[in-house]
This record gives C-alpha cells, sequence and structure tokens, in this order.
C-alpha cells in the first residue's frame, strides 16, 4: 500500500521539522510526498511600481527554492520506494490544499506548529489554526518545531466519551498499525458515573479498539484539561496525542491558548488531529 502524504511548507525551521518527522515515520513504507507552497506576493523594497515582471521573476525564485526542497528531503531518503512532487499555488494556503486534496490521494497531512512569522505567545500559529479548523476531510498531525523524532509506541487519545466514534478513528488505526503502538485512551472525569450515552460509546470505542493494543485511564478533573494531558503525556511517555476535531471540543480551547495566559498544552509532541466524519 502506497501512502500520499500532503507537506505544505513556508520553507521556515518549523515547516523541515514537519517534513523530517514526516520521512522518518514512513521511512520504510511505499509513499509519494506532495511538497504544497501557496505563495503570496511580497514586497520587501517597498516598491510602489509592481510589474508583472518583478512578479514572474519573484514565483521563478520560490518555484526553485520548493524545487531545492524536494532535493533536500530526497537526499535525507534511503527508501527507493519514496517519491516525491512538488505543488506549487498561487491561491491562498487553504484553497492550496483544498485542491490537492480534490486532485492526490491524499491520506494525511502533516506540518509544523507555526511557520516564519508565527507570533510567539501563541502555542499555533494562524496557518495551522485555520488549517485544523477548516480542513474538514483530511487529517492532520502537526509536529512542534525543533522535534526529535521519536518512533510513535503510545498514542495518547483523549476522550469525553460524549461522541460516537467510527471512521473518525482510521487515522488512529493506521498510525497504531504502522509502527506496532499501543494507544491509551484517557478520560477526565467530571461527574461520579457515565452517563447511558457515555457507556454506550465507551462500549463501541472498545469494541472498535478491539484489535489494537489499548488500555483505558481515568483521571480525575483537578486542574485544566491541557495541564491533566500534559502530565499523562509525562507519565507514560507518550509519542503522539490524538484528538477528533469536534465542535466545542477540547481541541478549540488548545489552538487558541496564549502560552502567556496560563500553563496549557503545550505541544512538546506530536498532535493528530483527526476530521469528524460528516460534520
Amino acid at each position: 500500500m502506497r501512502h500520499h502524504i500532503l507537506l505544505p511548507t513556508d520553507f521556515s525551521d518549523n515547516s523541515w521539522s514537519a517534513i523530517s518527522y514526516a520521512l522518518k515515520l514512513y521511512a520504510d513504507e511505499a509513499c509519494t510526498f506532495y511538497f504544497l507552497h501557496a505563495w503570496t506576493f511580497s514586497n520587501p523594497s517597498s516598491r510602489t511600481y509592481i510589474t508583472s515582471t518583478f512578479i514572474n521573476i519573484q514565483q521563478e525564485e520560490t518555484k526553485e527554492k520548493l524545487s531545492a526542497l524536494k532535493d533536500k528531503a530526497q537526499g535525507k531518503s534511503s527508501n527507493t520506494e519514496h517519491e516525491f512532487e512538488t505543488i506549487f499555488s498561487t491561491q491562498p494556503l487553504i484553497r492550496s490544499i483544498e485542491k490537492a486534496l480534490n486532485d492526490f490521494p491524499i491520506s494525511l497531512a502533516i506540518m509544523g506548529t507555526k511557520g516564519a512569522t508565527g507570533a510567539k505567545e501563541f502555542i499555533f500559529g494562524s496557518n495551522t489554526v485555520n488549517v485544523i479548523n477548516k480542513i474538514r476531510v483530511c487529517p492532520v498531525l502537526v509536529v512542534p518545531d525543533a522535534y526529535t523524532y521519536a518512533k510513535p509506541k503510545q498514542i495518547a487519545f483523549p476522550t469525553d466519551f460524549n461522541h460516537f466514534y467510527g471512521d473518525e478513528l482510521l487515522p488512529l488505526m493506521h498510525l497504531t498499525k504502522l509502527h506496532d503502538a499501543k494507544i491509551r485512551v484517557v478520560h477526565i472525569t467530571e461527574k461520579d458515573h457515565l452517563t447511558e450515552k457515555q457507556n454506550y460509546n465507551l462500549s463501541m470505542l472498545k469494541a472498535n479498539l478491539e484489535d489494537y493494543p489499548s488500555s483505558l485511564e481515568w483521571r480525575p478533573n483537578f486542574g485544566t484539561k491541557e495541564l491533566i494531558i500534559k502530565e499523562f503525556i509525562q507519565e507514560f511517555d507518550i509519542n503522539i496525542v490524538a484528538m477528533v476535531n469536534y465542535k466545542h471540543s477540547l481541541i478549540e480551547s488548545i489552538l487558541n491558548e496564549p502560552v502567556i495566559q496560563k500553563i496549557g498544552y503545550h505541544p512538546v509532541i506530536p498532535f493528530l488531529v483527526m476530521p469528524e466524519l460528516n460534520a
């Protein structure tokens, strides 16, 4: 089975961290990597008169950078089953990704937490937040800046059991099978007992994970959910946190959480965001 992985890039160091992670994650797999750059006009010299020639030169220079990035990644791979493609787009990032998903059989997008101009006070850059919020047909794996690759052997899956999980879990199952990982389901208890709906969803989740190594962990609701997850990551040496992006879910608070405001979920490990199906 050949995997098709989309790698949006702005040529930043954080972007390269994500690319490097992708190459190692699929090091032993047949895989096609698509390097996507959504070009936007920049005017570093504050020119008042912009010609089409000037714009064409900028675009050609960016295409060369994209080609060089592809060559760099190719040089890092020793797998003859790895293929590399470039996608240069003049459309906005979201539209560019949507077109790529339509044109190619992409199953996962991998990108950095923030780009070259990301504000330091926020955990996630605006581009990453937009991709997670607006790309609802493809899972997104977000890789922290300067992350040192660790084979994903432990994957945390926080859940409140308020949703029925079906095919939403396929990306999680895919990574689990790919690296013989263990899924650690973690539930933060807010009430003494689960509701009838929660119990049903729990039983169905257990059934869905029956063929995968997994465990169910319960955590008391002391402190913020973000902090509880952070401590869980440290306790079990978690390599990836996976969540389904439901509306009004924990993900929303994480994405917009200013680091300087309080101790929150700081992405020290990759973060797999799986889309809600039929949203």
